[in-house]
């Protein structure tokens, strides 16, 4: 690394010396370095990761487990395909300037990101059970109703969370959670979050998942904190159902319909009618009228706390 003259073997040793010596950067700029900037702590180069195994792929490129030196640690990575379009590159680090705001035991932690070279890196922490959606297909008949409803409770969490932050998720499913270390439920995947109250949809509904998304946002476009409380609603189905598919039987264009004529899906075996009444309360055709997210956490923690366990 050099300005002119003398390289040096890393940039920092380069910048240190310049500072040392007041030497000119250039002979033409004549800047002399009083005062450097230090690179923020989740500025991370590229040298510094070691992807492992590809553990999944998503709409901007591949995730892998990795390793984060000198310290080794154990990390989520996203990768940003090359090909992609400047736009979609952009979308693509979006995910990190939002998550490196957030700091939350239910909210999966963004460690840094890797822009030096290609491949465009977003580094987070390593959830090491998987998506939720896998533990509740594989696992979740063998659940108690207390783990499920504290797993509602865990996502309640994160989200009211995220609501006091004015972050709007947009994509809440139990695919886009996580089962971590003593079964705690961390968000994620917040390709699709806005930081704002309200957010009208452009560009149509391909990227919209449709049974998971409020019928205001489907037809008019119009998305705010009630959205997500109505896909929590649809994650708590899908917990009580061992993850089944939501509207099963129903594509997504019969899905809508039925909801906008008032259909909701009934109960689940498994869950407590206390619990689903909060459940239709998050579905309530007026979105002013559904719970914040402060009050389903509170609610969940009382009915948990007076659940027998079975």
């Amino acid at each position: 690394y050099r300005f002119e003259g003398v390289g040096y073997p890393t940039v920092q040793a380069l910048i240190e010396d310049h500072l040392y010596t007041r030497e000119i950067i250039t002979k033409r700029s004549e800047v002399v370095i009083i005062r450097p900037i230090p690179r923020a702590t989740w500025e991370l180069n590229n040298d510094q990761i070691e992807l492992k195994e590809k553990i999944g792929s998503g709409q901007f490129g591949e995730v892998f487990r990795g390793l984060l030196k000198p310290t080794n640690l154990e990390v989520a990575i996203k990768t940003c395909r090359e090909t992609l379009t400047e736009d979609l590159k952009r979308k693509f680090l979006q995910e990190g300037r939002i998550l490196k705001q957030y700091d939350h035991p239910n909210i999966v932690k963004f460690i840094g990101i890797a822009a030096q070279r290609h491949p465009v890196m977003i580094v987070m922490e390593y959830v090491s059970g998987g998506s939720l959606l896998a533990f509740l297909r594989f696992h979740g008949a063998n659940q108690r109703v207390s783990a499920l409803t504290q797993i509602c409770v865990d996502v309640a969490a994160g989200m009211r969370y995220l609501e006091s932050n004015n972050c709007l998720h947009r994509d809440l499913a139990a695919r886009n959670c996580l089962i971590g270390e003593n079964n705690i439920i961390k968000i994620s995947d917040f390709g699709m979050s806005r930081e704002e109250q309200e957010y009208i949809i452009s560009g149509g509904l391909k990227q919209i998942p449709i049974k998971w998304t409020a019928p205001e946002a489907l037809n008019f476009g119009l998305y705010t904190w009630s959205c997500d409380v109505w896909s929590y609603g649809i994650l708590m189905w899908e917990v009580f159902s061992n993850g089944g598919n939501p509207y099963p039987g129903l594509t997504n264009s019969q899905a809508r319909d039925e909801v906008d004529a008032g259909y909701r899906m009934p109960c689940p075996e498994k869950c407590p009618s206390n619990v689903y009444k909060l459940m239709l309360s998050c579905w309530n055709k007026e979105p002013k009228l559904r719970p914040h997210f402060s009050q389903i956490h509170q609610q969940l923690i009382d009915m948990k706390s007076s659940l027998l366990d079975f």
